[in-house]
């Protein structure tokens, strides 16, 4: 069974940055993609960020030249540096971790407990 650990959320001032970091206890070098997403109070699940298994990334337009996610293999965590950080991107954090499970291309999702990210003066 996979697991997720997420951490270094916290509070911080606006312009402000954070690194968050999750950690797999199965090598992320084998997940097709790894992702963060995030949560605001009262408003449903988006994607923030994603990198394929090949390193390549995406972001969602609200973070975009803002945000960087990465991976290292070595320690098996990813990562995302939150730069510029603004009030709107205050919610709690999860990373996601997708794995293809057979020939058909069948895929499971793994979810962390998620971390908190408050941007408040």
């Amino acid at each position: 069974q996979v697991q997720l650990v997420e951490s270094g959320g916290g509070l911080v001032q606006p312009g402000g940055s954070l690194r968050l970091s999750c950690a797999s206890t199965r090598r992320v070098s084998s997940f097709s993609a790894m992702s963060w997403y995030r949560q605001a109070p009262e408003k449903q699940r988006e994607l923030v960020a994603v990198i394929t298994s090949a390193g390549s990334t995406n972001y969602a337009d609200s973070v975009k030249g803002r945000f960087t996610i990465s991976r290292d293999n070595a320690k098996n965590t990813m990562y995302l540096q939150m730069d510029s950080l603004k009030p709107e991107d205050t919610a709690v954090y999860y990373c996601n971790a997708r794995a293809v499970v057979n020939v058909e291309g069948a895929t499971v999702d793994t979810w962390g407990q998620g971390t908190l990210v408050t941007i408040s003066s």
